[in-house]
């Protein structure tokens, strides 16, 4: 005969969990993942400007790093517009704030 306290027979008898507790686990693996806001340097902001602008007045494909909690987007196409007012540029229709940009570079005609 087998006592209940006995190989953590206690525990696998019991396998509720508060709500309190579940709500902490699933924070705590979100915040595991969570990336954080790169700060660009002078030397950075001046490369991807230059980047934006060559893609969109010599229509050359660009690959633009961007900012997502957590995950790690890249933006690749041609820049259509960049409206320097409210501080965004478009890519296949769709607007990217310049806040998001995390890194940009020309891609070759031959990894396009």
């Amino acid at each position: 005969m087998r006592k209940k306290l006995e190989g953590n027979g206690l525990w696998e008898s019991s396998r509720m969990m508060l709500p309190e507790h579940g709500k902490a686990l699933n924070y705590q693996a979100e915040t595991l993942n969570l990336r954080h806001r790169v700060n660009l340097d002078e030397h950075e902001v001046e490369q991807v400007t230059r980047a934006l602008t060559e893609s969109f007045m010599s229509h050359v494909q660009i690959e633009v790093s961007l900012f997502h909690k957590y995950e790690h987007p890249k933006v690749i196409g041609i820049v259509e517009r960049i409206d320097q007012h409210q501080k965004r540029f478009m890519v296949d229709g769709e607007w990217f704030p310049f806040k998001d940009i995390e890194g940009a570079r020309m891609l070759s005609s031959l990894e396009g």
